[in-house]
C-alpha cells in the first residue's frame, strides 16, 4: 500500500501545480489588459513614449527578480499524503508502518462492492485517507458484485466505526470488520498450500484446516448422506470422506462460492489420500528406567486398546469415563478415528498398549482424556501424556483444552496443574470440568 500512497501523493502534487499554473496564467492576461489600458492613456499624454519604455523596463526587472527568487526558494513541500500520520502537531509525516508495534492494529475487512471499473480504486482511496495501510487483499467475484477482503494496518487509536464508515463512504456495503493477528499476514495462497500440506500428512488435520481457513466457524460431523455438496449462505454441507456429512457454519460473514470451492478442494484431497496417520515414534524413559514407545494411534489399534481396557480395574475405568463402563467397543472406534482428533498410544517392550491419551476436537477447543493401566500408574506417565496433548493442541492453534472427570479425581487435577497455565474449575452434580488456557505459540516474526 506504500506504493499507492506514493502514487496518490504525486497525483496531489500535480494537481496543486496545475492550479498554480492556471492562476499565474490568469494573472498574465489581467496584466496585459491593464498594460493595454495604461498604454492608451499615457501614449497620448506628455512624454508618453518615455513613460511606456520605463514601465516596460521595470516590468522586465521585476520578472527577472521573481524568477531568481523562485529558483532560490522553491515552493514548500505538500502536506502529509493519505496513508501518513503526524508524530506531533508540527512534526514530520510518517507512514502507519513506521509506528511502534504496540501502536499498530491489524484488521480484517470484508465488504461487497459493485463489479464496475474503479470500485476497488475508490475503496483503496477511502482506506488510504483514514489513513490505513493495506497489507493484503483478495477478491471473491459473484454474479453482479464482488466481495473484497483486506488485511489492513491502522493506528491503534483509529476506532472500528471510523474504518467501517470510510468503507461505506467509498461504496462498500455489508461491511464486516474484526481484529486480525500476525498469522493473517501470510498471503492466502501460501496459507492454503500450508493447510493442504498438513492435511495430506495427517487425516486429523482436515477439521483444523477448515477452521483455520474460515476463521470462527463450527464444524460438525453428522450421520446420513447427501447427493452433492451445497452452499446456503452461512452453511456448507460437504460429503465426509469417512462417511456422513460435514456441516460447516459461520454466522458472519456468509460463505462465498470461492470459499466453498476451497473447502471442497481440501476434502477431495483428503478423500483421495485415504486414512493416514504420521508414523512417528518417540522413546520415553520413565524415572524408574522403563523405556516405552509413544506414537499416534489409528483404527488398527482397536483390538490392542480393548485388551488394555480389560486389564484396567473398574476404578480406573470409572475415573476415565466418569461412570460404569459397558461395551468399550462402542466408542473406541470413534476415539481412534483421526477425523475426530489425535490419540497417542504408549507401547511397552512386549508390544502391549499400556496407556491411551486422547485429544478430541470440539469446535475451537479440545477435550483431553488419559487412560493408564493400573500397573503403570504413579510413574509420571499420565503427566507426560497430558503435557504432550497440550503441545499437540498448541501446534493445532487451539488455546483451550478441558478434561471431564469426577470431583474425586485428584490425580487429574494435579496433572493439569503441572502445565503451569491458568485453570478454571466447574463442578456439576459430582462431575468436574477443568479448563486449561494454553498460551498461544509465538507469532511469526515480520521482516
Amino acid at each position: 500500500m506504500d506504493n499507492l500512497t506514493q502514487h496518490t501523493s504525486a497525483t496531489e502534487a500535480r494537481r496543486r501545480h496545475w492550479r498554480r499554473d492556471t492562476v499565474e496564467l490568469s494573472a498574465v492576461f489581467v496584466a496585459v489588459a491593464v498594460a493595454d489600458l495604461i498604454a492608451n492613456v499615457v501614449v497620448h499624454g506628455h512624454d508618453g513614449p518615455v513613460l511606456l519604455i520605463a514601465s516596460a523596463l521595470a516590468l522586465m526587472a521585476t520578472a527577472a527578480w521573481h524568477s531568481w527568487w523562485s529558483h532560490r526558494h522553491p515552493h514548500a513541500p505538500p502536506g502529509p499524503a493519505p496513508g501518513d500520520i503526524r508524530s506531533g502537531s508540527d512534526g514530520p509525516a510518517e507512514p502507519v508502518s513506521a509506528l511502534p508495534p504496540q501502536e499498530q492494529a491489524l484488521w480484517r475487512i470484508r465488504t461487497t462492492v459493485s463489479d464496475a471499473p474503479g470500485s476497488l480504486a475508490a475503496l483503496c482511496r477511502g482506506l488510504a485517507d483514514l489513513p490505513v495501510n493495506i497489507i493484503s487483499m483478495q477478491a471473491h467475484p459473484l454474479a453482479e458484485v464482488t466481495v473484497d477482503e483486506f488485511v489492513v494496518q491502522a493506528d491503534a487509536r483509529t476506532p472500528a466505526q471510523e474504518i467501517s464508515r470510510a468503507v461505506v463512504a467509498a461504496g462498500g456495503t455489508e461491511v464486516w470488520l474484526e481484529r486480525a493477528d500476525a498469522h493473517d499476514l501470510v498471503d492466502v495462497p501460501t496459507r492454503i498450500l500450508n493447510l493442504a500440506t498438513r492435511t495430506a500428512l495427517d487425516a486429523a488435520e482436515l477439521p483444523l484446516a477448515l477452521r483455520q481457513l474460515f476463521g470462527r466457524c463450527t464444524i460438525r460431523s453428522l450421520p446420513g448422506e447427501i447427493d452433492e455438496d451445497d452452499l446456503d449462505g452461512s452453511t456448507m454441507r460437504l460429503r465426509d470422506p469417512s462417511g456422513g456429512v460435514l456441516m460447516v457454519t459461520r454466522d458472519q460473514p456468509p460463505f462465498t462460492p470461492t470459499e466453498f470451492a476451497r473447502a471442497r478442494a481440501l476434502i477431495e484431497l483428503d478423500a483421495q489420500l485415504g486414512p493416514r496417520v504420521p508414523d512417528a515414534r518417540d522413546l520415553l524413559t520413565l524415572s524408574a528406567g522403563n523405556e516405552l514407545t509413544v506414537r499416534r494411534a489409528d483404527p488398527s489399534d482397536k483390538q490392542a486398546a480393548l485388551a488394555l481396557h480389560e486389564r484396567c480395574s473398574t476404578r480406573t475405568l470409572r475415573l476415565r469415563y466418569h461412570g460404569p463402563v459397558g461395551d468399550a467397543d462402542r466408542y473406541l472406534g470413534h476415539l481412534l478415528e483421526p477425523r475426530y482428533g489425535q490419540t497417542l498410544t504408549v507401547e511397552a517392550a512386549d508390544g502391549e498398549l499400556v496407556a491411551l491419551a486422547h485429544l478430541m476436537w470440539d469446535d475451537g477447543s479440545a477435550e483431553i482424556a488419559v487412560l493408564v493401566e493400573d500397573l503403570w500408574q504413579r510413574r509420571g506417565l499420565g503427566a507426560e501424556l497430558v503435557r504432550r496433548l497440550a503441545a499437540l493442541a498448541r501446534d493445532a492453534g487451539i488455546t483451550e483444552v478441558y478434561a471431564v472427570t469426577t470431583a474425586s479425581n485428584a490425580a487429574m487435577v494435579a496433572t493439569l496443574r503441572r502445565l503451569g497455565v491458568p485453570l478454571d474449575y466447574q463442578v456439576d452434580d459430582g462431575t468436574l470440568v477443568i479448563t486449561a488456557h494454553l498460551a498461544p505459540e509465538p507469532a511469526p516474526s515480520r521482516r
